[in-house]
């Protein structure tokens, strides 16, 4: 059920910063830093997990000076709720995927599936190589074995919002990243 626009009100006005916008712009440098040195000549192909990813991509790829290309891809387990269930697949990619390198954004590490299941995809799309990056890492025992190549920032295992992670759908543009009081 959606909530209300006091709902969402109340939600941020009672959250807790737990990254200003200061310090989301270092841990983004730091990512790109990481990045260019491993990828700047292997022509990536990045692809931005939908709708969470919007902005870290976007704030990530404006710090990369080298060849790339952009695509995205819809795949969701929360589908604006704030419990995953079953993967729903959305949106494919429209590039191909074959012999590349590609870099998997998302906004958030938690569980881990979405990320799994995405990697699978792509080397089942015949990637030569997939890396993944993501703003946030939950702290917290994932549901899969993984790990990520590129993370900005962690999280306690706390309900998060802003910088593309939403509550409900709302707040994904929250210039923080804050933790929903009670959650």
């Amino acid at each position: 059920m959606k909530p209300t626009v006091d709902e969402v009100e109340h939600i941020f006005s009672e959250a807790e910063c737990l990254y200003g916008h200061h310090e989301v712009q270092v841990a983004l440098d730091k990512m790109a830093a990481a990045i260019s040195a491993e990828l700047k000549q292997a022509n990536p192909l990045f692809i931005a997990v939908m709708s969470g990813a919007v902005i870290p991509t976007g704030h990530l790829l404006t710090r990369l000076s080298f060849p790339l290309e952009i695509d995205y891809i819809h795949a969701t387990r929360y589908d604006g709720d704030i419990k995953g269930t079953e993967l729903k697949w959305l949106v494919e990619p429209r590039s191909s995927l074959k012999d590349r390198t590609v870099v998997i954004v998302d906004d958030i590490l938690d569980e881990g599936y979405t990320l799994e299941a995405i990697i699978k995809y792509c080397y089942a799309n015949g990637a030569a190589s997939v890396k993944s990056a993501v703003l946030v890492e939950k702290d917290h025992q994932r549901g899969v074995s993984i790990s990520v190549d590129y993370i900005g920032l962690t999280v306690p295992d706390r309900y998060v919002f802003g910088y593309g992670m939403d509550y409900k759908g709302y707040l994904r543009n929250a210039n923080g990243i804050y933790a929903v009081k009670g959650l």
